[in-house]
């Protein structure tokens, strides 16, 4: 800046000092000589001078610049960082998934081994040690046993949502009943209602899990 000004300085001296020269041949001007000709040369130059150093506008790209690569590495690590935690998530999700498969019946599993106790129990009553006078004791204790056994695992079945279907009487649907046979309708049976039930079916969490096998009431006195 400083360069600038001095150059326009000059510059506006230059018309001064050519009409001095031109009145006053005859006087010596003291700056005469030196001062026309440094004049004369700074004033030819139609250019400034050069600036020593980058422009304003140079530093600032370079500052720009350096932020912006800042910046990137602060994303590329922060990116780096999320990759990984997203991996190691993925990770444990599947470690989960994996002991769900292997362990989610656990608790299913503790309450089986209760009913298994109770059925060992009942089989140590029948030995070949057992008299004959006997027979009668150990019938009661084999039926108490089984009693107690069935009643167990209706608990189990209750606790963990299985339930037992008791189609008899309902409509035949089949996505719940496997149809085995048709049989005519007798007295307070529909026809196509279910009339016999030939193997229980189950639900689990209201989902069929096993069809019952079903003989359905028909019109027809005859066996299909």
């Amino acid at each position: 800046m400083a360069a600038r000004l001095l150059w326009a300085v000059r510059r506006q001296m230059q018309p001064l000092a050519s009409h001095a020269a031109s009145e006053g041949r005859g006087w010596l001007h003291p700056f005469s000589t030196a001062t026309q000709r440094t004049a004369g040369e700074d004033c030819n130059s139609e250019d400034p001078p050069d600036e020593l150093g980058p422009s304003l506008a140079e530093r600032a790209l370079k500052l720009k610049a350096v932020k912006l690569e800042k910046e990137v590495q602060d994303l590329t690590v922060r990116y780096q960082r999320a990759v990984a935690d997203s991996e190691n998530i993925r990770r444990r999700t599947q470690r989960c998934v994996e002991d769900a498969k292997i362990f989610g019946i656990q608790s299913f599993c503790k309450d089986l081994v209760e009913v298994a106790d109770i059925l060992e129990k009942t089989t140590e009553c029948i030995s070949e040690e057992t008299e004959p006078a006997d027979q009668k004791l150990t019938l009661e204790k084999i039926f108490r046993g089984l009693s107690l056994l069935e009643a167990k695992l209706k608990s189990v079945f209750a606790k963990h949502g299985l339930e037992k279907m008791t189609p008899i009487g309902d409509k035949y649907d089949p996505h719940e009943h496997e149809l085995i046979c048709h049989v005519p309708a007798g007295v307070g049976v529909q026809p196509g209602t279910v009339a016999f039930v030939r193997q229980d079916g189950y639900k689990l969490h209201g989902r069929t899990i096993r069809l019952a096998r079903v003989e359905v009431a028909v019109e027809s006195q005859r066996r299909l």
